[in-house]
């Protein structure tokens, strides 16, 4: 067993003095003490070499490492973290990289160095974490849209406006916006619209202004009623699942522990500033360990649907049956009034029978299906 650490200091003084002595054989001594010949002969020769040797343990780092990481990398390790507080050791690793360094640390090494220097923050690092998620196979196939949580700003509350697109997890919008109103999100996307193109699919929550969930399931807000006439087929999480936009979810704790936290703003236009130029890191400069430390832009490219300055009309087919939404969001079909949205009040809907399914009709407007009715329940 070996020596506790409490009393191997006197132990190893008793030691060298029982040697000293000569009274026992020195492998019977050895062995009385539970250490190796090597051990005790260790003990002696420290004891001969200095007399007032105290016998603690002496570091047993080399005084010489050739492997140690150059002063002038570790330098720049320093410098980008303290540029960017939250990164971790595989971003900065992978930045450096990028940048051409030469005998650039593995990734647990530059975390080492952060941690001698007292860079690591368990109050910023917990922000991070990782998340292994379905993915759409191609640029623009979804883009994820939510508002962050609001906060305050000395003039006012900001509701940061954001869309991911899912693939490249490029941020398309990061607008510093006042409220969750229809016509400044909707400006917002017109401008990422005719700058990157259209998606095929754009999901958002229940929540205004995406959707109606008072009028029918998903109700078509007027935004979202604004997306389906553009082409793109919407779709909503759902209900107290904030996961299903988990990209999203992840893209604001990001923006939350690089630009929010600790700071305070005066002004949504001092927001939006700061947006802007951590936007043009994240799109960038950040590597993403969710697609393999490349950075955004390298794996988005805009979309060839482009964004049309005038809607194009709607059209149904010969065999829907068309009726035309009313300002309270009702439709007369076949002597009943049917709930729909009063995000289409004027619009044109189409009522579409279900084959082999008798009085039971979805409801389309332009290509999206909304909602279903069955004539039987709704005349009861």
């Amino acid at each position: 067993m070996p020596w506790k650490q409490e009393t191997c200091m006197s132990l190893r003084k008793e030691f060298v003095s029982l040697a000293r002595s000569g009274v026992l054989p020195f492998s019977q001594l050895c062995q009385r003490f539970e250490i190796s010949r090597k051990t005790g002969y260790k003990w002696l020769s420290r004891a001969s070499v200095n007399p007032a040797e105290d016998f603690s343990d002496r570091s047993r780092r080399p005084h010489h490492s050739p492997c140690r990481t150059p002063v002038e990398i570790e330098e720049q390790v320093l410098a980008l973290r303290r540029q960017h507080p939250v990164w971790g050791g595989r971003k900065i690793a992978s930045v450096l990289q990028t940048r051409g360094l030469q005998s650039v640390p593995a990734p647990s090494t530059v975390t080492h160095i952060l941690h001698r220097h007292g860079l690591i923050e368990p109050r910023v690092s917990g922000e991070g974490g990782t998340y292994r998620r379905f993915e759409h196979e191609r640029p623009n196939r979804l883009w994820q849209m939510d508002f962050k949580g609001y906060f305050q700003t000395a003039e006012g509350r900001c509701d940061p406006l954001t869309v991911l697109d899912d693939h490249s997890r490029f941020n398309i919008v990061l607008d510093a916006q006042q409220g969750t109103s229809t016509i400044p999100v909707q400006t917002a996307l017109q401008t990422a619209f005719r700058r990157y193109g259209l998606p095929q699919q754009m999901n958002m929550d229940n929540g205004q202004p995406w959707g109606s969930p008072r009028s029918a399931e998903h109700g078509l807000s007027t935004l979202s009623a604004w997306l389906v006439r553009l082409g793109i087929h919407i779709s909503f999480s759902r209900p107290a699942h904030p996961q299903t936009n988990g990209k999203d979810e992840r893209f604001h704790r990001t923006l939350k522990a690089e630009v929010l936290l600790g700071n305070e703003f005066d002004s949504l236009s001092q927001v939006q500033q700061r947006f802007n130029g951590w936007r043009e890191i994240y799109n960038h400069l950040r590597p993403h360990e969710g697609i393999g430390m490349a950075v955004p832009a390298e794996r988005y490219e805009p979309s060839t649907k482009l964004f049309p300055e005038e809607l194009p009309p709607i059209v149904y087919a010969p065999e829907d049956l068309v009726r035309k939404v009313q300002s309270n969001g009702r439709v007369s079909f076949k002597g009943l009034w049917v709930l729909t949205s009063k995000g289409l009040r004027g619009q044109p809907v189409a009522f579409r029978p279900r084959p082999q399914e008798d009085g039971v009709y979805d409801i389309y407007y332009c290509q999206h299906c909304f909602k279903t009715i069955n004539l039987r329940e709704l005349s009861k």
